[in-house]
């Protein structure tokens, strides 16, 4: 299995498969857009600005099960996130991280780089690295700022 196998669901609710990025680096996150690490959607838009043309997405999966920080919908989330923070990247539908209903490519990313919680993810903001390969190469916590991630980034592209 790879993360090539997966599909996922845009704002709208239209699934595609992650096949669709064969060839380019990943970074995948779940966000929630009332948290205290929210301004990372700054940070994770310029990232996606500075390396598209390499090659590069960001991907976000709002999510609601960190103290209730994304309350609304699908398109809420989106919605918020462009026009609070200029977001460009491809969003997704509301999905769950972590539990019974994980999402299937939350079990493989949190199986791939297990965190501090033995693969559990601990909050939102919590981001996965995929290189052009498909493979999942690092994890990061929501602590990491989208701008210390510049040089892990680089090394994949």
């Amino acid at each position: 299995m790879s993360i090539y196998d997966f599909e996922v669901a845009k704002t709208n609710g239209d699934t595609y498969s992650l096949s669709e990025y064969k060839g380019k680096a990943l970074l995948i996150v779940n966000t929630a857009s009332e948290c205290g690490f929210t301004p990372q959607f700054e940070g994770l838009e310029q990232l996606y600005q500075d390396y598209k043309d390499k090659d590069f997405v960001v991907l976000g999966f709002p999510c609601n099960q960190f103290g209730n920080q994304e309350p609304g919908d699908s398109y809420e989330a989106y919605q918020n996130c462009k026009l609070n923070y200029g977001v460009t990247f491809p969003m997704h539908e509301k999905i769950k991280v972590k539990g019974s209903d994980q999402h299937p490519l939350y079990d493989y990313l949190t199986s791939a780089k297990k965190g501090i919680l033995n693969g559990s993810i601990k909050w939102n903001f919590t981001k996965f690295l995929v290189n052009k390969d498909g493979e999942v190469v690092n994890r990061f916590s929501p602590q990491k700022s989208p701008e210390q991630l510049r040089n892990a980034i680089e090394e994949v592209l």
